[in-house]
Order: C-alpha cells, then structure tokens, then sequence
C-alpha cells in the first residue's frame, strides 16, 4: 500500500516506482519500454480454461512468442520468466508473470516484482478479461479506472498508482450483473473461446512495439477492428433464378 510521505506516493514522472531519483534508460522514441508483462486469472485446472483466465492465456502465447519458460517463484507469489534478450533490438531483461495468488490479490505478486527490480507502473502492461467487450475485440490504453474488477483493484492499490497500461481482452457480459460473478468462472462456448484465440493471435504483432516503446503502434496494431468475415458469394441457384 501507499504511505504518505514515502517514495511510493511520489509520482511516477518525477520518480522511478520503488527506487531513487534518476533518469530511466529510454529507448529513441523517448517513450518507456513495456518492462513486466503480466497475464491475470486463477491458479489450478479448475479454473484454467475460464474466462477469468484469458490473461494467462495471452502471457503463455508471449512465451511462447519469445521463447520463454514460466516457472514458479515464491519471492513473486506466481510463474515468472526473465527474458534477457527478448528480440532483435530489444534490450532485456523483460519480465512475463502469471500471480497464482488469486484474482483479488494479484497486486501482492505484481508489486512484489515491480518493487525489486525497481520497474515503474507505465512500465508494466496487464492483460485481463474485459465484460465490456465483445468475444475477440481487444483494447489497450494506459490508466483509468478498475470497473470493478477486482485483479486491477487489487494491483492499483499496491502499486499506488493507476499508471500501468492494460490490454483488455473482450469476453462479453452475460447481461445482467447479478450473473457475472458465475460466468468469469465458467468456461467460454467454442465458439467465444475460437474468437478469443484469434484475437490474442493478432495481438502477438505488438509484441515488438510494446518491448521498444513504440507505445502508439502497438495501440494502433491492437485496437483494429478484427477483419469482417466475407458475405458468402451467391449461390447458383440464386444467381438462375428467373425474376417474378
């Protein structure tokens, strides 16, 4: 949590997040590198293909991206891989973390790594479910509000700061709110699941651009409109088909 008076409380431009005055390393464009990459859901085969989970899901398909290895770790409550050099021209390390501490605490995991290698909240992006999306539209933006859910509430708190950026990836609402509680936890039809996966494949383009700080590609790469399925040409049978 935040203590007044104490260097959490400073903000971020005026200080890194967890450390002392200095200038952070840039890259050209002077923006800052996306350093931690975090993927939010809850641990255990029960819940592993539910839509609570969509943030594990896109951390697993950038590890797979990188070629990186989640291993659990205690000092950061959950699965964690340092990627030193995550891509050409990108300098590392770039940290991937999957918190296994439950939704609601999320923020003790991603703030424990974010304080000890001292990693500043709009350095860290995390991806999550969003109800306010449909099934394979995703967003990214920097800051806001939590809306309500409790894995970014958890972690604005720790961190002290709503600064981090958030990819939000749409898994619709069941449209009544009495009945979200029960369908983030229930896995997604096959065909939500389908467009789920083809929206975290598109997002892998911005990999790059999130890990050089190229911050307004990777907004413009990820909050495209997903490609309209084509009308199916007109049958034969239409096409003959004298005029009345």
């Amino acid at each position: 949590a935040c203590l007044v008076g104490s260097e959490m409380c400073i903000r971020d431009s005026d200080r890194p997040f967890g450390g002392s005055a200095g200038a952070q390393a840039l890259p050209d464009n002077g923006e800052p590198m996306i350093r931690l990459l975090v993927g939010l859901g809850n641990p255990g085969p029960e819940y592993e293909a539910t839509r609570h989970n969509a943030g594990f899901w896109w951390i697993d398909a950038v590890a797979r991206r990188l070629g990186a290895r989640l291993q659990p770790d205690r000092a950061y409550h959950g699965l964690v891989a340092r990627v030193s050099r995550p891509l050409a021209g990108v300098e590392g390390p770039v940290w991937l973390l999957e918190p296994q501490t439950y939704m609601n605490l999320s923020g003790k995991s991603v703030s424990a790594l974010a304080r000890f290698f001292k990693i500043a909240p709009h350095e860290i992006l995390v991806a999550h479910d969003e109800l306010d999306l449909p099934p394979g539209q995703v967003k990214l933006k920097q800051g806001g509000g939590h809306a309500g859910h409790n894995g970014l509430k958890d972690i604005q708190a720790q961190l002290g700061s709503a600064d981090y950026w958030r990819l939000r990836l749409g898994i619709g609402h069941p449209g009544v709110k009495a009945e979200v509680a029960a369908y983030v936890l229930r896995k997604p039809s096959p065909e939500h699941r389908e467009a789920l996966e083809a929206a975290i494949e598109r997002t892998m383009a911005a990999v790059e651009p999130l890990l050089k700080g190229d911050m307004q590609a990777a907004v413009r790469l990820v909050n495209a409109k997903p490609p309209q399925p084509k009308a199916p040409p007109p049958s034969e049978t239409t096409a003959s088909k004298p005029s009345t």
